[in-house]
């Protein structure tokens, strides 16, 4: 079996994550950034042409680089959110070979996407955010997508996995606005200064989605967390059926993460 850790930002995906991985040590967990076989966010998906561009470009950085790529076919996959530097041009840079955010195109992305998760054939995993947060955040914010839209390529993604053990656990919020306060909270410097929510709402407010329907602000960014969530647990009841569990986001003991599903 293999288990996808999904919900909303500060929901509590990454210690659901370390409870199961201590729970059931024979199980490999991916996290956000790291390589994953089926996502690809916060890591570079390159040709060899540009992949020895960054190499030419960022010398001092090679053997770090060289560590955190995996090659699949022709391309690179480079998690560079886990290479250290000072230098902040370099993950601009690579930023670029990111695939979400409207980077690539729809038919480019959806390819991508579905290629990804019909090649994986391993087992005994558990994918942190790895099904739905940075697809659908991409197709809303990036493409404007509708619901229906999205409904249909989660039926794509669906039909990859056909014949794949694999169960979704969504971690569902019933006080967003509270557990951005915490991450808010966590995710500040020393001083107190947040680091995180800026850069979130930043990317919310510039979003075409935002731009287009008039939308700024804490609120709205709210409001869009509430309907993705909506939709999340839509997605789970009409396409996963009964490949999913909701549990109450940080309302959960350890006894009920025996994985009896």
């Amino acid at each position: 079996m293999n288990y996808f850790i999904e919900g909303l930002q500060g929901s509590g995906k990454s210690t659901l994550v370390r409870k199961l991985s201590e729970l059931h040590s024979d199980y490999t967990a991916v996290r956000e950034g790291e390589y994953s076989p089926v996502e690809l966010s916060w890591c570079a998906y390159m040709d060899e042409t540009a992949y020895h561009g960054i190499l030419e470009k960022y010398p001092d950085l090679r053997q770090s680089i060289e560590e955190k790529t995996v090659s699949e076919g022709n391309r690179k996959i480079v998690c560079y959110t886990k290479i250290k530097t000072a230098n902040r041009g370099f993950y601009k840079d690579l930023e670029q070979y990111e695939i979400y955010n409207n980077r690539v195109s729809y038919d480019d992305f959806k390819s991508i996407v579905l290629s990804r998760y019909r090649a994986w054939n391993q087992d005994n995993m558990i994918f942190e955010c790895s099904l739905f947060q940075n697809i659908v955040e991409d197709m809303i914010l990036f493409r404007c997508a509708s619901d229906d839209e999205i409904m249909e390529f989660y039926q794509d993604i669906r039909n990859m996995l056909h014949g794949k053990n694999y169960h979704v656990i969504y971690l569902k919020t019933d006080d967003i606005r509270g557990n951005l306060e915490v991450i808010r909270k966590e995710r500040s410097d020393d001083k107190g200064n947040e680091i995180w929510f800026p850069l979130m709402l930043g990317f919310f407010n510039d979003s075409p989605f935002a731009k287009k329907n008039g939308l700024n602000g804490e609120d709205d960014l709210i409001l869009h967390f509430q309907h993705r969530q909506k939709l999340e647990l839509q997605i789970c009841g009409e396409i996963f059926l009964t490949k999913y569990t909701v549990i109450p986001s940080k309302a959960y003991s350890d006894g009920d993460l025996a994985m009896p599903w």
